[in-house]
């Protein structure tokens, strides 16, 4: 039988691998927007990168809204 501690600490796993590839293809994605010259895609990009790395870090949490973490209006799924 698998303990409510193990469970929780391959959510913890899972969801810290999802953060770093997000990181890792928005690092991707940044030199694509580099390369096309389009500035303030590439800043955005940057930003959310940066976001990530924090996330990754610790130093903020991954929702700033309810624990639930709610979904952002008008975003596809």
């Amino acid at each position: 039988m698998v303990s409510l501690s193990q469970t929780q600490s391959r959510r913890e796993d899972s969801q810290q691998e999802s953060i770093s590839y997000i990181r890792q293809m928005l690092g991707e994605l940044r030199q694509v927007a580099l390369g096309e010259g389009a500035d303030m895609l590439c800043y955005l990009i940057e930003m959310a990168y940066v976001e990530a790395g924090d996330v990754q870090a610790g130093l903020r949490p991954r929702s700033v809204f309810h624990r639930d973490g709610n979904k952002p209006a008008n975003m596809p799924v």
